[in-house]
């Protein structure tokens, strides 16, 4: 199931991009589809040592047809598996 959710979250963030790129930004429709949230995670933080070099990073981005594609598997799996 969480390969699912991480796939539906990625396909459905490339859908809503897709969509909200052809919708006019003035409208409610447009904005819905073309604002993305992106401030969920945390900057990456570098370390250099020596001889090693680290560099670690995670953040999320996301909008509403990836929520709607996740809410979807998940129903979808409770429906079905359970």
């Amino acid at each position: 199931m969480t390969t699912a959710l991480i796939l539906a979250a990625a396909l459905g963030g490339v859908v809503g991009e897709l969509i909200g790129s052809f919708l006019p930004v003035e409208s409610q429709v447009g904005y819905l589809f073309g604002q993305s949230y992106d401030r969920v995670g945390f900057e990456a933080i570098h370390l250099n040592l020596y001889a090693i070099d680290l560099t670690l990073g995670l953040r999320f981005k996301f909008n509403f047809v990836s929520l709607l594609f996740v809410i979807l598997v998940v129903v979808y799996y409770r429906w079905w598996y359970l």
